[in-house]
């Protein structure tokens, strides 16, 4: 069982490396369409240099805050009953076991980029951010928590987000050139940290459908169809926000272009399609 605070925060950290991941992503490659290549991490420009790690920094520390609240102050420092795991914490444990994935994505991230002790290619750094997706996605796959009903339906389609992202990192890796690849990735990721709001909004906030209520530490409709309303409701919702996130990345893409646009950009589209004449 989750709150409304446990879905907003990692949301929020989601939603920001995403919405930064596409219009990076545009501006690279709307700057210099030849010589685009993946990314799974972009610079912040400006104020010399100072914030040019400021997404990694999000990372390494919004997990590392999140972690610590799972891990901390959620068990209450009760780890051990009888001597095993608390079992009433499993939860608390198994996310803060996702968030340290997270976590150590970031500090190995800076590691490469700051220091000479870890240099990693870009390719490797992408198959660590997807081990980091994978331990999310065995999480809410195989969660101590059981997800019934409406819950499960709503954390059924946050898993198959997490599921493209896992993807879109892997071909990052395996397409270091594809500008679709690398765009894909920042939409899985916005789409992730904006279900995070429409679930914690949905089952712990005011949009909870009708005949459907929280009670103690369980979600429970009244009968089976408003189950099944209240799963027709997400599909729309879920829908609604891919429809979205899209449209919000084609408005960037056309501010892109506007603002950074290479004068040979639109002469590399009509190559690609086949347009141009000798």
């Amino acid at each position: 069982m989750g709150s409304f605070k446990g879905h907003v925060l990692p949301g929020t950290l989601f939603l920001l490396v995403g919405v930064w991941h596409i219009w990076s992503s545009m501006v690279r490659y709307v700057k210099n369409p030849k010589g685009f290549r993946v990314r799974v991490w972009n610079p912040v420009p400006g104020f010399d240099g100072r914030l040019k790690y400021t997404e990694l920094y999000v990372v390494a520390i919004g997990a590392f805050i999140d972690m610590c609240i799972e891990l901390l102050y959620s068990t209450h420092l009760k780890f051990f009953v009888n001597g095993v795991l608390n079992p009433s914490h499993m939860n608390d444990f198994e996310h803060s076991g996702m968030l340290l994935m997270f976590f150590i994505f970031g500090v190995v991230a800076l590691l490469s980029e700051k220091t000479r002790f870890l240099p990693l290619p870009e390719g490797a750094l992408c198959l660590i951010v997807a081990t980091a997706f994978s331990a999310e996605y065995l999480l809410f796959y195989f969660h101590s928590t059981n997800h019934k009903g409406l819950e499960g339906y709503y954390h059924l389609l946050l898993v198959i987000l997490i599921g493209l992202c896992i993807l879109s990192t892997v071909f990052g890796a395996l397409a270091p050139t594809s500008f679709p690849v690398d765009l894909s990735s920042g939409i899985a990721i916005t789409l992730q940290g904006l279900w995070f709001y429409q679930t914690a909004f949905t089952l712990y906030g005011p949009m909870m459908p009708d005949g459907c209520m929280l009670k103690g530490n369980t979600i429970s409709c009244r009968s089976m169809d408003n189950q099944v309303r209240g799963e027709l409701l997400a599909n729309c919702q879920f829908f609604g926000l891919v429809l979205g996130v899209i449209a919000f990345a084609l408005g960037l893409y056309k501010a892109a272009a506007s603002r950074y646009g290479h004068s040979e950009l639109r002469s590399f589209h009509a190559a690609e399609n086949g347009f141009v004449r000798d």
